[in-house]
Protein backbone atom coordinates (compact mmCIF):
# COMPACT_ATOMS: atom_id res chain seq x y z
CA UNK A 1 0.00 0.00 0.00
CA UNK A 2 2.74 2.14 0.29
CA UNK A 3 3.83 2.18 -2.67
CA UNK A 4 0.18 2.78 -4.04
CA UNK A 5 0.37 6.28 -1.81
CA UNK A 6 3.69 7.15 -3.21
CA UNK A 7 2.32 6.43 -6.48
CA UNK A 8 -1.06 8.89 -5.91
CA UNK A 9 1.44 11.62 -4.86
CA UNK A 10 3.95 11.46 -7.75
CA UNK A 11 0.69 11.80 -10.02
CA UNK A 12 -0.52 14.76 -7.43
CA UNK A 13 2.83 17.08 -7.98
CA UNK A 14 3.15 15.97 -11.65
CA UNK A 15 -0.43 17.44 -12.34
CA UNK A 16 0.19 20.69 -10.73
CA UNK A 17 2.85 21.49 -12.48
CA UNK A 18 1.87 20.45 -16.46
CA UNK A 19 -0.90 17.65 -16.05
CA UNK A 20 -0.99 14.59 -16.99
CA UNK A 21 0.06 14.04 -20.65
CA UNK A 22 -1.95 12.25 -23.30
CA UNK A 23 -2.79 7.82 -22.28
CA UNK A 24 -0.52 6.29 -24.64
CA UNK A 25 -2.20 3.40 -27.21
CA UNK A 26 -0.26 0.59 -28.29
CA UNK A 27 -2.75 0.23 -31.43
CA UNK A 28 -2.35 4.23 -32.04
CA UNK A 29 -0.98 3.08 -35.81
CA UNK A 30 -4.21 1.64 -36.61
CA UNK A 31 -6.10 4.47 -35.26
CA UNK A 32 -4.01 7.03 -35.77
CA UNK A 33 -7.32 9.91 -35.39
CA UNK A 34 -6.33 9.41 -31.49
CA UNK A 35 -3.12 11.43 -32.06
CA UNK A 36 -4.00 13.60 -35.57
CA UNK A 37 -7.68 15.07 -36.35
CA UNK A 38 -6.02 14.92 -40.18
CA UNK A 39 -7.84 11.03 -40.26
CA UNK A 40 -10.68 12.54 -39.96
CA UNK A 41 -13.21 11.09 -42.99
CA UNK A 42 -10.01 9.32 -44.76
CA UNK A 43 -12.49 6.59 -44.69
CA UNK A 44 -15.59 5.64 -47.44
CA UNK A 45 -17.49 4.54 -44.39
CA UNK A 46 -18.12 5.22 -40.69
CA UNK A 47 -15.48 4.17 -38.66
CA UNK A 48 -16.23 3.03 -35.27
CA UNK A 49 -13.47 2.14 -32.71
CA UNK A 50 -14.04 1.35 -28.62
CA UNK A 51 -10.31 0.16 -26.97
CA UNK A 52 -9.45 -0.45 -23.62
CA UNK A 53 -6.01 -0.59 -22.37
CA UNK A 54 -4.82 -2.25 -18.82
CA UNK A 55 -1.25 -0.75 -18.11
CA UNK A 56 1.13 -2.95 -15.77
CA UNK A 57 -1.34 -5.27 -14.24
CA UNK A 58 -0.73 -6.55 -11.51
CA UNK A 59 0.08 -3.30 -9.99
CA UNK A 60 -2.54 -1.68 -7.83
CA UNK A 61 -3.16 1.61 -8.92
CA UNK A 62 -1.91 1.42 -12.30
CA UNK A 63 -3.48 3.55 -15.22
CA UNK A 64 -6.47 1.89 -17.12
CA UNK A 65 -7.44 3.58 -20.02
CA UNK A 66 -11.24 3.75 -21.96
CA UNK A 67 -10.81 5.62 -25.26
CA UNK A 68 -13.60 5.94 -28.39
CA UNK A 69 -12.99 7.37 -31.21
CA UNK A 70 -15.59 7.67 -34.33
CA UNK A 71 -15.42 9.34 -38.21
CA UNK A 72 -16.96 9.65 -41.14
CA UNK A 73 -16.74 11.96 -44.29
CA UNK A 74 -19.24 14.23 -45.38
CA UNK A 75 -20.31 16.46 -48.13
CA UNK A 76 -21.57 15.83 -51.83
CA UNK A 77 -18.73 13.68 -52.83
CA UNK A 78 -19.61 11.41 -49.79
CA UNK A 79 -23.24 10.97 -51.04
CA UNK A 80 -22.80 10.97 -54.88
CA UNK A 81 -19.57 8.95 -54.85
CA UNK A 82 -16.39 6.98 -53.45
CA UNK A 83 -14.22 8.82 -51.17
CA UNK A 84 -11.38 6.65 -51.59
CA UNK A 85 -11.69 5.89 -55.07
CA UNK A 86 -12.15 2.50 -55.12
CA UNK A 87 -15.45 -0.41 -54.82
CA UNK A 88 -13.70 -1.87 -51.83
CA UNK A 89 -16.01 -4.97 -52.61
CA UNK A 90 -13.25 -7.63 -54.09
CA UNK A 91 -10.57 -4.93 -53.93
CA UNK A 92 -7.79 -6.29 -51.52
CA UNK A 93 -5.96 -2.97 -50.03
CA UNK A 94 -3.04 -5.46 -49.10
CA UNK A 95 -2.77 -6.92 -52.76
CA UNK A 96 -0.30 -5.34 -55.88
CA UNK A 97 -3.55 -4.98 -58.20
CA UNK A 98 -5.25 -2.46 -55.69
CA UNK A 99 -2.34 -0.08 -55.48
CA UNK A 100 -2.38 -0.23 -59.63
CA UNK A 101 -5.39 0.39 -60.04
CA UNK A 102 -5.85 3.06 -56.68
CA UNK A 103 -6.47 6.88 -57.86
CA UNK A 104 -6.52 9.89 -55.04
CA UNK A 105 -9.52 10.02 -52.88
CA UNK A 106 -11.73 12.75 -54.29
CA UNK A 107 -12.04 16.56 -52.18
CA UNK A 108 -13.93 15.92 -49.43
CA UNK A 109 -14.94 16.96 -45.57
CA UNK A 110 -14.42 14.95 -42.69
CA UNK A 111 -15.32 15.00 -38.83
CA UNK A 112 -15.04 12.83 -35.88
CA UNK A 113 -15.03 12.30 -32.36
CA UNK A 114 -12.53 11.39 -29.96
CA UNK A 115 -13.30 10.89 -26.34
CA UNK A 116 -10.79 9.38 -23.77
CA UNK A 117 -10.79 8.54 -20.02
CA UNK A 118 -7.66 7.59 -18.03
CA UNK A 119 -7.04 6.54 -14.74
CA UNK A 120 -4.37 6.09 -12.33
CA UNK A 121 -3.92 5.78 -8.93
CA UNK A 122 -6.13 8.36 -7.59
CA UNK A 123 -5.87 10.45 -10.60
CA UNK A 124 -8.87 10.62 -13.67
CA UNK A 125 -8.17 12.17 -16.63
CA UNK A 126 -11.22 12.74 -19.57
CA UNK A 127 -10.72 14.31 -22.86
CA UNK A 128 -13.39 14.74 -25.31
CA UNK A 129 -12.60 16.22 -28.75
CA UNK A 130 -14.31 16.63 -31.82
CA UNK A 131 -12.49 16.63 -35.05
CA UNK A 132 -12.46 18.12 -38.70
CA UNK A 133 -10.33 17.58 -41.90
CA UNK A 134 -10.36 18.10 -45.56
CA UNK A 135 -8.81 16.09 -47.81
CA UNK A 136 -7.50 16.76 -51.47
CA UNK A 137 -5.71 14.80 -54.24
CA UNK A 138 -2.75 16.26 -55.00
CA UNK A 139 -1.18 13.63 -57.62
CA UNK A 140 -2.94 10.73 -59.25
CA UNK A 141 -2.45 8.67 -56.10
CA UNK A 142 -1.48 11.11 -53.31
CA UNK A 143 -3.74 12.98 -51.11
CA UNK A 144 -3.15 15.53 -48.15
CA UNK A 145 -5.75 16.18 -45.62
CA UNK A 146 -5.16 18.99 -42.94
CA UNK A 147 -7.25 19.13 -39.39
CA UNK A 148 -8.54 20.77 -36.29
CA UNK A 149 -9.78 19.51 -32.91
CA UNK A 150 -10.98 20.98 -30.26
CA UNK A 151 -12.38 20.00 -26.56
CA UNK A 152 -12.16 19.50 -23.03
CA UNK A 153 -10.05 17.94 -20.93
CA UNK A 154 -11.41 17.32 -17.45
CA UNK A 155 -8.54 16.29 -14.07
CA UNK A 156 -9.50 15.34 -10.92
CA UNK A 157 -7.70 13.87 -7.67
CA UNK A 158 -9.63 11.90 -5.06
CA UNK A 159 -7.09 13.74 -2.66
CA UNK A 160 -9.13 12.11 0.24
CA UNK A 161 -7.37 8.92 -0.21
CA UNK A 162 -3.71 10.35 0.38
CA UNK A 163 -2.40 9.74 3.96
CA UNK A 164 0.73 11.70 4.40
CA UNK A 165 2.41 13.77 7.77
CA UNK A 166 1.11 17.25 6.47
CA UNK A 167 -2.45 17.52 5.19
CA UNK A 168 -2.20 20.90 4.92
CA UNK A 169 -0.28 21.04 2.56
CA UNK A 170 -1.58 23.22 -0.90
CA UNK A 171 -0.64 20.34 -2.84
CA UNK A 172 -3.87 18.57 -1.20
CA UNK A 173 -5.87 21.24 -2.84
CA UNK A 174 -8.12 19.78 -5.48
CA UNK A 175 -9.48 23.57 -6.29
CA UNK A 176 -7.00 23.38 -9.38
CA UNK A 177 -6.95 19.98 -10.38
CA UNK A 178 -10.26 19.60 -10.55
CA UNK A 179 -11.39 21.98 -13.28
CA UNK A 180 -12.55 21.31 -16.82
CA UNK A 181 -10.07 23.27 -19.19
CA UNK A 182 -10.40 24.05 -23.33
CA UNK A 183 -8.22 21.32 -25.58
CA UNK A 184 -7.39 22.12 -28.96
CA UNK A 185 -5.13 20.34 -31.59
CA UNK A 186 -4.09 20.31 -35.33
CA UNK A 187 -2.70 17.87 -37.85
CA UNK A 188 -1.72 17.43 -41.70
CA UNK A 189 -1.37 13.36 -43.31
CA UNK A 190 -0.02 12.58 -46.72
CA UNK A 191 -1.21 9.16 -47.80
CA UNK A 192 -1.21 7.03 -50.71
CA UNK A 193 -1.78 3.24 -51.61
CA UNK A 194 1.84 2.81 -50.37
CA UNK A 195 2.83 5.09 -47.93
CA UNK A 196 1.60 7.48 -45.35
CA UNK A 197 3.04 10.43 -43.35
CA UNK A 198 1.86 12.60 -40.79
CA UNK A 199 2.68 15.17 -37.91
CA UNK A 200 0.05 16.55 -35.06
CA UNK A 201 -0.15 18.52 -32.15
CA UNK A 202 -2.32 18.74 -29.11
CA UNK A 203 -2.87 20.25 -26.06
CA UNK A 204 -2.06 23.44 -27.57
CA UNK A 205 -3.89 25.98 -25.32
CA UNK A 206 -3.76 26.23 -21.99
CA UNK A 207 -2.69 28.47 -19.16
CA UNK A 208 -3.06 29.57 -15.52
CA UNK A 209 -2.67 32.83 -13.47
CA UNK A 210 -1.22 33.21 -10.16
CA UNK A 211 0.10 35.21 -7.60
CA UNK A 212 3.58 35.23 -6.58
CA UNK A 213 5.10 38.24 -4.13
CA UNK A 214 2.11 40.41 -5.22
CA UNK A 215 3.10 39.73 -9.22
CA UNK A 216 0.42 37.73 -11.43
CA UNK A 217 2.53 35.14 -13.24
CA UNK A 218 1.02 33.08 -16.27
CA UNK A 219 2.61 29.55 -17.12
CA UNK A 220 0.84 26.57 -18.97
CA UNK A 221 -1.03 23.99 -16.96
CA UNK A 222 -0.38 21.33 -19.42
CA UNK A 223 2.55 20.51 -21.56
CA UNK A 224 2.28 20.46 -26.02
CA UNK A 225 2.79 17.67 -26.91
CA UNK A 226 3.79 17.29 -31.17
CA UNK A 227 3.65 13.94 -33.26
CA UNK A 228 5.73 12.70 -36.53
CA UNK A 229 4.73 9.85 -37.82
CA UNK A 230 5.55 7.78 -41.22
CA UNK A 231 5.17 4.05 -42.67
CA UNK A 232 5.33 2.21 -45.70
CA UNK A 233 4.34 -0.89 -47.22
CA UNK A 234 6.82 -3.47 -48.89
CA UNK A 235 4.96 -6.11 -50.80
CA UNK A 236 6.74 -9.83 -50.22
CA UNK A 237 4.00 -11.51 -52.38
CA UNK A 238 0.67 -10.57 -54.12
CA UNK A 239 -1.39 -11.06 -51.32
CA UNK A 240 1.16 -10.45 -48.24
CA UNK A 241 2.82 -6.90 -47.09
CA UNK A 242 5.39 -5.76 -45.18
CA UNK A 243 4.51 -2.39 -43.20
CA UNK A 244 7.42 -0.53 -40.99
CA UNK A 245 6.03 2.27 -39.42
CA UNK A 246 7.23 5.08 -36.89
CA UNK A 247 6.45 7.12 -34.37
CA UNK A 248 8.13 10.07 -32.45
CA UNK A 249 6.47 12.23 -29.37
CA UNK A 250 7.82 14.91 -27.83
CA UNK A 251 6.17 16.40 -24.55
CA UNK A 252 7.44 19.78 -24.00
CA UNK A 253 8.06 19.34 -20.56
CA UNK A 254 9.70 15.69 -20.88
CA UNK A 255 12.32 13.91 -23.44
CA UNK A 256 11.19 12.89 -26.99
CA UNK A 257 10.17 9.15 -27.20
CA UNK A 258 10.30 6.64 -30.15
CA UNK A 259 8.35 3.87 -31.30
CA UNK A 260 9.18 1.35 -33.91
CA UNK A 261 6.83 -0.94 -35.46
CA UNK A 262 6.49 -3.95 -37.92
CA UNK A 263 3.24 -4.92 -39.43
CA UNK A 264 3.01 -8.13 -41.77
CA UNK A 265 -0.95 -8.43 -43.03
CA UNK A 266 -2.37 -11.11 -45.55
CA UNK A 267 -4.98 -9.93 -47.83
CA UNK A 268 -7.70 -8.53 -45.86
CA UNK A 269 -7.89 -11.51 -43.33
CA UNK A 270 -5.19 -11.10 -40.62
CA UNK A 271 -2.18 -9.68 -39.32
CA UNK A 272 0.25 -9.82 -36.87
CA UNK A 273 2.88 -7.30 -36.03
CA UNK A 274 5.47 -6.14 -33.09
CA UNK A 275 6.28 -2.81 -31.89
CA UNK A 276 9.22 -1.45 -29.73
CA UNK A 277 9.18 2.09 -27.59
CA UNK A 278 12.81 3.17 -26.70
CA UNK A 279 13.42 2.61 -22.70
CA UNK A 280 9.81 1.60 -22.17
CA UNK A 281 8.47 -1.80 -23.89
CA UNK A 282 8.46 -4.50 -26.57
CA UNK A 283 4.63 -4.92 -27.61
CA UNK A 284 3.43 -8.12 -29.40
CA UNK A 285 -0.05 -7.15 -31.66
CA UNK A 286 -2.15 -9.46 -33.60
CA UNK A 287 -5.72 -8.57 -35.37
CA UNK A 288 -8.57 -9.95 -37.58
CA UNK A 289 -11.26 -8.09 -40.50
CA UNK A 290 -14.59 -10.17 -40.17
CA UNK A 291 -16.64 -9.73 -42.81
CA UNK A 292 -17.44 -6.23 -43.80
CA UNK A 293 -18.37 -5.58 -40.21
CA UNK A 294 -15.95 -5.84 -37.17
CA UNK A 295 -12.32 -5.79 -37.08
CA UNK A 296 -10.86 -6.80 -33.57
CA UNK A 297 -7.44 -6.45 -32.20
CA UNK A 298 -5.19 -6.78 -29.49
CA UNK A 299 -1.69 -6.60 -28.34
CA UNK A 300 0.49 -6.88 -25.46
CA UNK A 301 3.36 -5.03 -23.92
CA UNK A 302 6.17 -5.96 -22.31
CA UNK A 303 8.31 -3.20 -19.97
CA UNK A 304 12.26 -3.32 -20.78
CA UNK A 305 12.58 -0.45 -17.83
CA UNK A 306 12.90 -1.48 -14.24
CA UNK A 307 8.92 -1.58 -14.03
CA UNK A 308 9.31 -5.32 -15.19
CA UNK A 309 9.81 -6.85 -12.22
CA UNK A 310 6.54 -5.24 -10.36
CA UNK A 311 3.79 -5.51 -13.06
CA UNK A 312 2.96 -8.18 -15.43
CA UNK A 313 2.54 -6.71 -18.75
CA UNK A 314 0.11 -4.38 -20.75
CA UNK A 315 -2.53 -5.64 -22.45
CA UNK A 316 -4.93 -3.32 -24.91
CA UNK A 317 -8.09 -5.07 -26.99
CA UNK A 318 -9.35 -2.91 -29.51
CA UNK A 319 -13.18 -3.61 -31.19
CA UNK A 320 -13.58 -1.93 -34.59
CA UNK A 321 -17.42 -1.93 -36.32
CA UNK A 322 -17.74 -0.21 -39.80
CA UNK A 323 -20.47 1.62 -39.91
CA UNK A 324 -22.64 2.42 -43.41
CA UNK A 325 -20.36 -0.23 -44.91
CA UNK A 326 -22.02 0.55 -48.66
CA UNK A 327 -19.21 -0.61 -50.45
CA UNK A 328 -18.52 -3.97 -48.31
CA UNK A 329 -15.28 -3.09 -47.34
CA UNK A 330 -13.31 -5.64 -44.97
CA UNK A 331 -9.58 -4.05 -44.52
CA UNK A 332 -9.14 -0.46 -43.94
CA UNK A 333 -6.75 0.69 -46.70
CA UNK A 334 -5.83 3.33 -44.95
CA UNK A 335 -4.37 0.75 -42.01
CA UNK A 336 -2.13 -0.50 -44.95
Amino acid sequence: MKFFYALSLLACLFFCSYAQEIPRSTQYIFNNILLNPALSGIDNYTDLKIGLRKQWSGLEGAPSTQYLSLSTAIGEDFVRSNVNSFAGNGDNPMSRSFVNSYTAAEPHHGIGLVAMTDKAGLVRQTNVNLTYAYHLGITNEVNLSVGLSGGFKSISVDVRGIIADESGDPLFSADYNNKIRPDIGAGIWLYSPRFFAGVSAKQLVGNKSSIVNNQVKTSPYQAATFYGTAGYKIFLDEDIAMIPSGLISYWTNSPATFDANLKFAYQDKFWVGTSFRNNDSFSLLAGLNIASLVNLSYSYDVNTSGLRSVNNGTHEIVLGILLNNRYQVVCPSRQF
